[in-house]
Order: structure tokens, then C-alpha cells, then sequence
């Protein structure tokens, strides 16, 4: 039984949708971007392949109305079926007029998408990063920089479109605040990217010479680099970015964060998911 739903209890969760033809949130107390964008791609998947999922909802109504500042409601209609008693009176949810999101959920489709992606986070990043992660205007910059490169990435490498969603938290175990940005797709993955011209193990192979050695299926200098300029401005604000792709997922983690730095034999999920966090210096 799932209470928490984020990039940690991610494989949790498609190790069950596999195997049943409903997805049951009735439990979950929490749920950060990733599980939000993660249920997506999910469903998304799913109803590319014409075999409908049920999505039953949170009972905890603080979920709820965090799903819905979250944008979650404008997407979870177009690929799951059903309908949670708890859904009926999700409009009385109405949002305040200040909050800690960077970015509900948006699609991202096409170059422009980007471009209000950028556009929205500017306005909201000064404010957030600056009061709660203590940045500076280069640090800031670079956050923007980073958004870009990543969510290009969908444009530029997977063939397909995607996700984004960015919040702020507190960490009460470490007393620290953190911004967390997940990024999905559903298109061809690592492998299928390199693959185009290099020649590789398997996955885990694949997404290390893509963020560890700055390899691109371009051949053209300076086009394709962008995820190993993300991993530079991550390591150095002391943040972790792990990259899932097919079966494999690998991490870079710092001392005050956790997790496993390479893990394979997951669960085939096609596309990228890429899940970041920033800390407060």
C-alpha cells in the first residue's frame, strides 16, 4: 500500500500498474511532482496502447488540493477512466494568491511550450529561489538556463512530448529547503537517442555517456551537450539529478540527500524521467 508517491516509491508504483487494471491513490498523504507527473505518463501510456486505466484518488483532501493548484485535474481526464467520489466538489478548491509552485504541470509539446515555460519561471524564481534557497542572480540565471536544457531535451532528443512540474519544499529531517523539478516524455529513451550513432551495453550505459560524459547522438559541436551542462550547474549548487530511461536509472547524490546511484532491472517505462533537487545554501 502506497502512502507517499514520489520519485523513491516510483517503481513501486509501475511495478503495480502492470498487474492491475486500476491505479489506487485512496491512501496517499503525499505526493510531489514527480508522482504527480509520474501518474501521468503512466495513463498516457497506457491509453496509447488503447487499454484503459481507472485512477481512484486521494482521500486526503490536502492532496487533493494540491493536485488541483497543480494543474492535475486539466490532464488525469484525458487518460484515465472513472471517477473518485472525492472529485465531485473539486472546484470549492480555490487557490491562494501566493504559493510556493515555480511551475504547475505543463506540457511540454513544441520549442514555444518551452518558451512560456521559461517565460512563467522567471516571474516566480526570484521570489522563491532568493527567499527560500538564499540564490544569487548567476545562480538564479543558471536555474533558468537549466529548466531550458532539460525540457529541450524532450524537443531535441526523445521524438516525443512530455512533462514538467516544479515545487518548492521544506525538508523537516534536514532543516533545509529544496526546489524539486521533474521532467518525463514517453519517447525513445537513451538508448534509442544514442543509439543513432553509438553503440552501447544497455541503458544504464546509455544515460552514463549521456550525463556523465556529455555524448549526443549529434555529431555537430556544441548541439546535444545540454545534460551535461544540467549535471555541472547541479553539482555545483549541491543538488541530485537522477535520470530513469527503460530499465535502468542513475543518480548523483549528495552527502546530504540520498539513494542508489545506479540501479538496473527496473521496470521497462519507455522515455525519460528525470527528476532533480536543488537545496538552500
Amino acid at each position: 500500500m502506497l502512502t507517499r508517491l514520489s520519485d523513491e516509491t516510483f517503481e513501486q508504483l509501475l511495478a503495480q500498474v502492470g498487474a492491475y487494471d486500476t491505479i489506487d491513490l485512496t491512501d496517499i498523504t503525499f505526493i510531489d511532482p514527480f508522482g504527480m507527473v509520474g501518474i501521468l505518463e503512466i495513463g498516457r501510456y497506457f491509453k496509447s496502447l488503447n487499454t484503459d486505466r481507472k485512477l481512484l484518488l486521494p482521500k486526503s483532501e490536502n492532496v487533493l488540493k494540491y493536485l488541483e493548484r497543480m494543474d492535475f485535474f486539466k490532464y488525469c481526464g484525458l487518460y484515465f477512466t472513472g471517477q473518485s467520489e472525492n472529485t465531485k466538489n473539486i472546484d470549492k478548491y480555490f487557490r491562494k494568491s501566493y504559493s510556493d509552485v515555480l511551475l504547475e504541470i505543463t506540457p511540454i509539446e513544441k520549442s514555444n511550450d518551452i518558451h512560456y515555460i521559461v517565460s512563467k519561471v522567471k516571474k516566480r524564481a526570484h521570489t522563491i529561489l532568493k527567499k527560500h534557497l538564499h540564490y544569487d542572480e548567476d545562480a538564479i540565471n543558471g536555474f533558468i538556463v537549466a529548466l531550458s536544457e532539460v525540457c529541450q531535451n524532450i524537443i531535441e532528443h526523445s521524438k516525443h512530448t512530455g512533462f514538467v512540474g516544479i515545487q518548492k519544499y521544506h525538508f523537516q529531517k534536514h532543516n533545509k529547503n529544496v526546489v524539486k523539478i521533474a521532467v518525463m516524455d514517453l519517447g525513445i529513451g537513451f538508448s534509442g537517442s544514442l543509439s543513432e550513432r553509438l553503440s552501447f551495453t544497455d541503458d544504464l550505459e546509455a544515460i552514463e555517456m549521456a550525463l556523465l560524459q556529455g555524448v549526443s547522438r549529434h555529431m555537430d559541436e556544441g548541439r546535444g551537450h545540454g545534460l551535461a551542462a544540467v549535471r555541472n550547474f547541479v553539482q555545483n549548487w549541491n543538488g541530485k539529478i537522477s535520470i530513469r530511461s527503460g530499465t535502468a536509472k542513475l543518480s548523483i547524490i549528495p552527502a546530504w540527500s540520498w539513494g542508489k546511484a545506479r540501479e538496473q532491472n527496473l521496470t521497462s517505462f519507455p522515455g525519460s524521467q528525470i527528476h532533480i533537487m536543488l537545496p538552500e545554501v
